[in-house]
């Protein structure tokens, strides 16, 4: 197929594009919290939340976090368990992390104060490519261009681009032809713009072609390649995974553990849990497991006639099945165990307070 280069692409005329979006963003932007500001750290705190996070579901997330931590010295000094449960419900927790790290990063190495350039940005943890142009941009009038999903979408239909963009090799392609034609004396509202066209009228499936201001110059539309642009490699199917939680409780009290380093979940809370290669697990198998833990029941019976309850999380690379065995102890936990599971007994006011994986909330507000 045919893979246009940066001087193909330049036979259009520099000023078209930047022209067009400049024209149509004011008349079709949102009204977004985070546009109302040129503070970089409420900046940077808008971009880490809605990486991988529709705006709808974000919005709610970046004023709570703005209330609770209305400064980068705020975000640094909350203890991380804090922080994670702020997060809860967005998932990638990685990215809650590092956006810890990185606000003691700023306020132990750059005393509380951003960079004001993209080269210094990029030296702050966990901050890439397009999250220091953002904010290079949008907080400091940096002549710099961001690229996200929606600017590969937009810049791969308009001038015909059909190299991978799931391959590291065509960033710099696509870098080369949006950092041709971004205006200098309008980066912010360039950058801004492409992004919200890519948001709203160049979406990926359905696109608003008939009334898009680029119709004419948009190769995409002239060739009937709207629907296969950009080109993207499908990532590795998902494996599927089945977990088995054991909802231990005592009174009143339920029993969970903080899972530890080396996991998606580091830092959040869930039950006692044994994976397993199938969905179901027959009760002398879930007895067995409770009696591991050196503890008892207070019935022989498990499941009471009735299956587990039973939910599915799915995340970017794999598909968590789980059930959930809920047991009744006859007495609390040894402390031996307890020492070497990590498990502790929370009450309900004390797990609401916790930092928890969206499938462990999901099945709280069911069972509590």
């Amino acid at each position: 197929m045919l893979s246009l280069t940066h001087s193909t692409a330049s036979t259009h005329r520099p000023s078209f594009l930047a022209q067009a979006l400049l024209a149509w963003y004011p008349r079709h932007r949102r009204d977004l919290p985070w546009r109302h500001t040129r503070d970089p750290y409420a900046i940077w705190l808008s971009e880490v939340i809605l990486q991988q996070t529709r705006v709808a579901q974000g919005s709610p997330y970046y004023l709570d976090f703005l209330t609770s931590y209305p400064t980068v010295h705020d975000l640094a000094a909350a203890p991380e368990q804090e922080v994670l449960r702020h997060w809860q419900g967005l998932g990638y927790y990685s990215r809650a992390r590092n956006m810890h790290h990185t606000a003691q990063q700023v306020v132990s190495e750059f005393g509380g104060q951003f960079p004001a350039t993209y080269a210094g940005l990029r030296q702050l943890k966990g901050v890439g490519p397009y999250t220091a142009a953002a904010i290079a941009s949008f907080a400091f009038d940096e002549a710099v261009a961001v690229l996200d999903g929606n600017v590969f979408r937009v810049l791969a239909r308009i001038f015909g681009l059909h190299s991978d963009i799931a391959a590291p090799a065509s960033r710099k392609e696509f870098q080369a032809v949006a950092d041709q034609h971004l205006p200098p004396a309008h980066a912010a509202d360039f950058n801004q713009a492409i992004m919200e066209f890519g948001a709203l009228q160049c979406t990926p499936a359905k696109p608003d072609c008939l009334f898009c201001p680029l119709q004419s110059e948009c190769w995409a539309f002239q060739h009937g390649q709207v629907a296969l642009l950009p080109i993207k490699s499908k990532a590795k199917a998902a494996r599927t995974r089945y977990f088995h939680y054991f909802v231990l409780r005592h009174g009143e009290q339920l029993y969970l553990k903080e899972r530890l380093s080396g996991d998606i979940w580091q830092g959040l809370y869930d039950f006692a849990l044994a994976e397993t290669d199938a969905a179901d697990m027959p009760a002398a198998e879930v007895l067995r497991h409770v009696k591991a833990l050196g503890s008892v029941l207070t019935t022989s019976k498990v499941t009471e006639g009735r299956p587990a309850p039973a939910l599915r999380h799915i995340l970017s690379h794999q598909k968590i099945e789980a059930r959930f065995h809920a047991l009744e102890l006859a007495a609390a936990l040894p402390e031996t165990t307890q020492r070497d599971t990590g498990l502790r007994a929370y009450s309900a006011a004390e797990i609401e307070a916790l930092p928890k994986s969206a499938l462990i909330n999901n099945y709280l507000a069911k069972a509590l």
